[in-house]
């Protein structure tokens, strides 16, 4: 691994990293996560994901809050009808499926825990990193919805070290599919708005934005689309976003999130704390099969 991805991701606040993954290892997680689609039609619960305001299904729902140690299914709002019943074909009915993919799932497992990963990992001085969250991501064509502009620390709030994502494009991410747009340097402003658990426990909502949604001129992003294959790493604190997937074409991706233990804190508000089936464990020292 180069050492500028430090020095990089401290800059820009994004680093990609292409040729990460071969090609027939992108397909071996990507027919991973055909197979889950596929499984994902016969469960009984359709909880549909969403990033737009008045959309979030996932604040007041416990089929999401307890996905920290599971693995579990969300749908597209276009592909589930009022009736719960599946209005596409189920191999595009996705949105994603998360939370615990990288302990739960073998194929997942393998790749998170590799190698390359570490490598990363111990390029950015980590400590003692742990993955407390992975997601398999569709972006299915025509349904594959927008993900608004936001910064992974309000999720996943931890101090003062920024939580760091690795996302890894298993297709080409193109500007029509919905590949990632960046504000690069809006990293060291801050983190400007943070999702925490509601500390009013008779409300409907389970979770709650602790001010409004900050308002992003479009002008302050860039597209970053990358080949299948391509890593990027995501600091934390970075503004960033994905369009509306109005193509044909798939944007297949999996990633997932590492936070320092070493030295820092995880706040106690996050809405994903440690699930007994997926601990906080030790990047470094976790074998890739159990």
């Amino acid at each position: 691994m180069p050492s500028t991805i430090r020095s990089q991701l401290e800059q820009d606040g994004y680093v990609v990293l292409e040729d990460f993954l071969r090609p027939a290892e992108c397909d071996e997680l990507a027919a991973a996560g055909r197979e889950l689609a596929q499984q994902a039609a016969h469960a009984a619960d359709k909880s549909v994901f969403s990033t737009l305001e008045g959309e979030k299904q996932q604040l007041s729902d416990s089929y999401f809050l307890e996905s920290n140690d599971k693995i579990r299914f969300f749908f597209e709002s276009g592909a589930v009808g009022s009736d719960g019943k599946l209005q596409v074909d189920p191999s595009v009915s996705l949105n994603k499926v998360g939370h615990a993919l990288h302990l739960l799932h073998p194929i997942f497992r393998c790749y998170t825990f590799s190698d390359r990963v570490k490598a990363v990992c111990r390029e950015l001085d980590l400590v003692e990193p742990s993955v407390v969250q992975s997601m398999y991501i569709y972006k299915n064509p025509g349904l594959g919805g927008e993900v608004i502009a936001h910064q992974d620390a309000s999720y996943l709030y931890t101090e003062p070290i920024p939580p760091v994502g690795l996302w890894i494009a298993l297709e080409d991410a193109t500007v029509q599919n919905g590949c990632l747009w960046m504000a690069a340097g809006s990293h060291k402003s801050g983190v400007h708005r943070r999702l925490i658990r509601n500390p009013d426990k008779d409300a409907k909502q389970a979770l709650v934005y602790d001010r409004a949604a900050p308002v992003y001129p479009q002008s302050a992003f860039s597209a970053v689309p990358v080949t299948k294959g391509t890593c990027v790493v995501i600091h934390g604190h970075v503004v960033h976003k994905s369009a509306h997937n109005k193509s044909d074409k798939s944007r297949h991706a999996y990633t997932f999130h590492v936070v320092e233990r070493h030295n820092n804190s995880y706040s106690a508000d996050n809405w994903l704390q440690e699930g007994r089936g997926a601990p906080f464990v030790n990047l470094y020292t976790t074998p890739q099969m159990e």
